[in-house]
């Protein structure tokens, strides 16, 4: 089976970086809450938008190595290795930051999958050939057609809703936070909370 991956949110986990990269930078204070909303709603708050947007740039560029794969995220790719499926990761992100110093976040992001063990020649990683980054939504969903992705996961819903989404792919909403309990998923739209549930699913026997 061909599965595509998306990045940002997906594999990649950020909880707690934006907190501790604004603080490391002076931003905000040390007893504000950790998670990414938080720290954007009070530079918001307080007409420091421009700071925030600096801020992503920093931690997608500079400070990737304060991320971290979802917990699970190695043994799924691992397992669906060798179980016989085939791997690619497919995401949008601008090259470069917005505001900012000029880090190249293609470059940082195969920087953290190489970093990881995630990406690389062996049985249990991701060819690096099948990582590809976009520009835009548009194209990232131009990719993942032209890769004949028969599923493919992401953390975002209206992804899956961008037109010329493959109408054959099937769609796995990643929801770790649980954030999207309430959403009244589509019937073609599979809710799934940990990559140990996506992995006992998709790599129950060889392919």
């Amino acid at each position: 089976m061909r599965i595509g991956i998306d990045f940002d949110n997906t594999i990649a986990c950020y909880d707690g970086v934006f907190h501790a990269a604004a603080l490391e930078r002076g931003l905000i204070p040390e007893n504000l809450g950790r998670d990414k909303n938080t720290v954007r709603d009070y530079l918001n708050d307080a007409g420091r938008a421009d700071d925030f947007t600096e801020l992503q740039g920093h931690v997608y560029g500079a400070r990737m190595d304060l991320a971290s794969p979802y917990p699970g995220f190695g043994e799924f790719v691992a397992t669906a290795r060798q179980t016989g499926h085939e791997l690619f990761v497919v995401s949008h992100k601008t090259r470069h930051p917005i505001l900012g110093a000029s880090h190249d976040l293609h470059a940082a992001a195969r920087g953290f999958l190489v970093a990881r063990g995630l990406v690389g020649a062996g049985g249990g990683q991701i060819d690096p050939d099948r990582v590809c980054f976009e520009e835009t939504k548009q194209a990232k969903i131009a990719r993942i057609a032209a890769l004949d992705c028969e599923v493919f996961i992401d953390d975002l819903p209206e992804i899956f809703a961008v037109p010329g989404f493959p109408d054959k792919a099937r769609r796995i909403l990643f929801d770790p936070a649980n954030q999207f309990a309430d959403f009244a998923c589509p019937r073609n739209l599979d809710r799934r909370r940990s990559w140990a549930e996506i992995s006992a699913e998709l790599c129950r026997e060889r392919v």
